[in-house]
């Protein structure tokens, strides 16, 4: 349990950082849901705000709670994340062609999401306990086993974009375990060089994402037209904005999954370059304080969770903004503290929670 003088250091740039991005997240999903004939905004907000809540109790639950207590049940989190993972393929519940939500008591999670924190926990517990001196490349296997089993059972729903994600977090932990640099960009090549035999194994879908990334006009009334809405969504907004309520490609319902994946038009559209530019510098704040705290951790188990956990929400905030401005493939992937989901949501508030635990015990390791 924490003491009183720990407490005291708290990070509260990190926090306040959070918070603000959680508040700005609630005004543009109610304004995404927002219909002035129907005010459908409410009941969405007021799901947001549930799940929100429970994310601030656990992740208050866990910066109390000595982080090394979650190592220790890590693997056993890591296997039972596995088989729900598992128990999606089979028993899954089915949206938009893709098999990714398993219903629980009247509940609907999406495992995959939280997959992620245990993961990183799993190979952070790994990788702490070996240093990177002998045994080196026997240690990278295992750690990409670790990696590669849950991404597999991702890919399988399909998501390749979230699947993705696993690599971002574990490539970032293992750069500061002490994998070499020069192999791993052997590696990186490699894989980039295999693309083009990636191609064959690709979904229909994916694989018109893909294209339409390259030119929207291919299908601009199917695969493309999200992408060629959020541009005008974001271009319309010119410097101010239109107001809060008053974007017209969004209340109008010409932006599609503008409360989830496409949230960052409605900020775009609604307040402007100064609206966007802010979230951006929060989101930079955010990570910056972050990986501050990493650096400040002598703990290396407690290093390696904070680079997985701030490279994962990194991902999600670089990928996302450049699927709304269009400048990578639509994937699927929400944004931190915004994107309308109660299992993000949750994973994203359990994720400061770990950091903050980390960064309160830093005198301490």
């Amino acid at each position: 349990m924490l003491s009183r003088r720990q407490f005291q250091g708290l990070d509260r740039v990190f926090l306040t950082t959070t918070l603000l991005l959680l508040g700005i997240g609630l005004l543009s999903l109610y304004s995404a849901a927002f219909q002035k004939t129907q005010m459908t905004g409410v009941l969405y907000l007021e799901r947001q705000l549930l799940w929100a809540g429970l994310g601030c109790a656990l992740a208050l639950l866990l910066v109390v709670v000595d982080y090394h207590l979650w190592l220790e049940w890590s693997y056993l989190l890591y296997a039972l994340m596995l088989v729900m993972l598992g128990l999606v393929l089979v028993m899954g519940t089915v949206r938009g062609g893709a098999q990714r939500w398993l219903s629980i008591g009247g509940i609907t999670l999406q495992p995959s999401e939280f997959a992620k924190l245990t993961t990183i926990l799993a190979v952070a517990r790994y990788l702490g306990h070996r240093p990177p001196v002998t045994g080196r490349w026997w240690t990278v296997l295992g750690a990409s086993v670790l990696i590669g089993l849950p991404m597999a059972l991702i890919l399988k729903q399909p998501n390749l974009g979230t699947a993705s994600v696993f690599g971002f977090a574990g490539l970032a932990m293992l750069l500061v375990w002490g994998i070499p640099l020069r192999p791993l960009l052997v590696v990186l090549g490699l894989g980039v060089l295999s693309m083009p035999v990636l191609w064959a194994f690709l979904e229909d879908y994916q694989r018109s994402r893909l294209l339409v990334f390259m030119n929207p006009n291919l299908d601009p009334l199917g695969a493309g037209y999200t992408v060629i809405q959020s541009r005008i969504a974001m271009g319309s907004g010119q410097l101010w904005g239109k107001g809060w309520l008053s974007g017209t490609q969004n209340q109008l319902n010409f932006l599609p999954e503008r409360h989830t994946d496409f949230i960052f038009s409605v900020v775009g559209e609604e307040w402007g370059i100064l609206g966007t530019s802010l979230c951006l510098a929060l989101f930079l704040l955010l990570f910056q304080r972050g990986f501050m705290i990493a650096q400040q951790t002598r703990d290396p188990f407690g290093r390696l969770l904070i680079v997985g956990l701030i490279t994962l929400l990194a991902a999600h905030t670089i990928v996302n903004m450049g699927m709304v401005l269009g400048l990578m493939p639509v994937v699927g992937l929400p944004l931190p503290f915004m994107s309308y989901g109660g299992s993000w949501m949750m994973t994203c508030l359990v994720a400061v929670g770990i950091v903050l635990s980390v960064g309160v015990r830093r005198p301490v390791f």
